[in-house]
């Protein structure tokens, strides 16, 4: 009877230690897709890694994809969420929308859509938010900063008030063309990001 209590009890411990880990999926623009950087700088990417090393291991899958747009993310997000299964999405689109200036309640439409989409399907979520440069003007820039917080607070995510917090605003960080951060700066982004991930991780 003890051989097979211990039989059984190992068979257990196998099947624990072959279960795959549950993952963050990170539906974002360039800013997650490790633009004009390698990709194992980027801050999806040391996320994994850090991931990795938590026990029960979760992962990171980077759905990312430079020059999406809130309508396009809206469109790839039924796919993703029956394709990965994740336990927590990580929505950081917006940023395109606001270059392009788009229409405001077009941007919040569609990132209302895709947290109704996630939470429907049991998942968490952490709305990422970005800021615009001064040049877009003050009525601009505040709606679009507005959108991130009124959706957190009526859809109850948690949230990243602006994923560039503590790079943007230095000139040593940022890519010449003053929307992307550099390599170094990555692990501060992820920091960031990770204060209010890791609560979600449970």
């Amino acid at each position: 009877m003890l051989w097979s209590g211990l039989v059984f009890l190992t068979g257990i411990g196998s099947a624990q230690a072959a279960a795959p880990p549950k993952t963050v999926l990170v539906l974002g623009d360039s800013l997650s897709a490790a633009h004009n950087i390698p990709v194992e700088s980027g801050w999806v990417h040391l996320l994994d890694v850090r991931l990795g090393k938590m026990v029960p291991k979760w992962a990171a899958i980077n759905a990312s994809i430079s020059g999406e747009t809130s309508v396009s993310g809206r469109n790839r997000l039924p796919a993703l969420l029956a394709k990965y299964r994740p336990a927590v999405l990580v929505l950081e689109l917006g940023a395109n929308d606001g270059l392009r200036g788009l229409p405001l309640p077009a941007l919040r439409t569609n990132l209302a859509a895709m947290i109704d989409q996630a939470q429907q399907a049991k998942v968490q979520v952490l709305l990422v938010g970005i800021e615009l440069p001064v040049n877009y003007g003050p009525q601009y820039r505040d709606g679009l900063r507005a959108i991130y917080a009124e959706l957190a607070r009526s859809r109850h995510t948690a949230w990243v008030p602006f994923l560039l917090d503590g790079v943007a605003l230095d000139p040593a960080l940022m890519q010449d063309d003053g929307l992307h951060p550099v390599a170094r700066a990555e692990p501060t982004v992820l920091e960031t990001v990770w204060r209010a991930l890791k609560p979600l991780l449970r």
